[in-house]
């Protein structure tokens, strides 16, 4: 099998309708409409892109909006990390968004002091990052880098297509500590009832239960209105 076969078959059936994809462009359907720009892909359907308009058509699909920065397509990492791997893929901020592009982005002129650039279409990028964009991640593996897929490994080893899988909830481990968990909040609310009753932040008082608590107000000291009302005597004038 040639590289760009086995690229092509590692690679999600969705991810070259993806790249290749135009967008921005008015939809054929709701061409009349407002805000009708084509910024949706379906990853189900593998069709063409669509606009907002057409979501109906695709409910309970797998559908990512297209954005735009410097005229160039660009989709947000935490919609796309779900159902690809994008590592080796650097990664932008914008907007508060972190964002990946989606295809090359060819420099015409690399600046000075740059030691890493990207080894499709040579822009420069931090010495962490091998590619620009997810096609250039694509072009990487049609050259036969074997180190390359966009299969999401699951925590043992195993390679899937689609969202993050969540074991964790099911495993003994898991549930010991949720019930160990359970059992220490259980203590701590008993013990912080008993705290509030002996504090006196909060009196109870129950009749007919010998084993719960049975706590009253405590009497008040006594307080002696006669010495705090009176008054002193008319004071004497000292003798010559």
């Amino acid at each position: 099998m040639g590289p760009m076969m086995r690229a092509e078959e590692e690679s999600p059936p969705w991810l070259i309708p993806l790249l290749r994809a135009n967008y921005f462009v008015p939809c054929s359907v709701h061409a009349d409409s407002n805000k009708s720009e084509c910024n949706m892909f379906c990853l189900d359907c593998t069709s063409s892109s669509f606009c907002s308009y057409c979501l109906s058509n695709h409910k309970n699909h797998r559908v990512l909006q297209i954005r735009r920065s410097s005229y160039h397509n660009v989709v947000r990492v935490n919609e796309i990390q779900k159902y690809i791997d994008i590592s080796c893929v650097q990664t932008y901020i914008i907007n508060s968004a972190r964002i990946v592009f989606l295809n090359e982005r060819p420099q015409p002129r690399i600046g000075k002091g740059v030691t890493n650039t990207c080894e499709i279409c040579y822009r420069s990028l931090l010495d962490s990052f091998r590619f620009c964009s997810l096609g250039c991640k694509l072009g990487g593996m049609k050259r036969g880098n074997q180190s390359l897929s966009f299969s999401i490994k699951g925590k043992h080893g195993r390679e899937y297509q689609g969202e993050a899988e969540s074991d964790e909830a099911t495993t003994p481990t898991k549930i010991r500590k949720t019930c160990a968990f359970n059992r220490l909040m259980s203590g701590l609310s008993i013990s912080t009832v008993k705290s509030d009753y002996f504090s006196g932040d909060q009196w109870s008082s129950s009749s007919g239960d010998e084993s719960g608590f049975n706590l009253s107000p405590g009497t008040p000291p006594i307080y002696n209105h006669r010495n705090s009302s009176r008054r002193k005597g008319v004071p004497h004038r000292a003798p010559f």
